[in-house]
This record gives C-alpha cells, structure tokens and sequence, in this order.
C-alpha cells in the first residue's frame, strides 16, 4: 500500500474541492436572488420581463 495515502488523500482533496464549489455557487445563487429582490423592490425590472409583467418567481 505505497500508493494509498496519495490515492486516498487525492480522492478527499478532489471531494472537498468539489463540495466547496457546490456550496459557493449555491450561496452565491442566493445572494443574487436576493439582490434582484431588493432591485424589484425598488421598482427596477429585468430588462428581459415585458412591462407590467410579475418577475417574482
């Protein structure tokens, strides 16, 4: 078993690296939901959404 350790910790690093972007873009996925709410709140629209139309999803 030479090689365990660096295939194991390989594994584990790759996991961890991958769990951590996963977080991040979900965290940040909040963030912006949450800016867009604020914008709609102020009365700025998406300039995809047809006036009069509801952006809240």
């Amino acid at each position: 078993m030479t090689h365990g350790f660096y295939v194991i910790g390989s594994y584990v690093l790759t996991a961890a690296i991958c769990l951590s972007l996963a977080v991040w873009i979900y965290l940040d996925g909040r963030a912006r939901q949450a800016e867009l709410k604020a914008l709609e709140g102020q009365g700025i629209r998406r300039r995809s959404a047809p006036a009069g139309q509801d952006t809240s999803a």
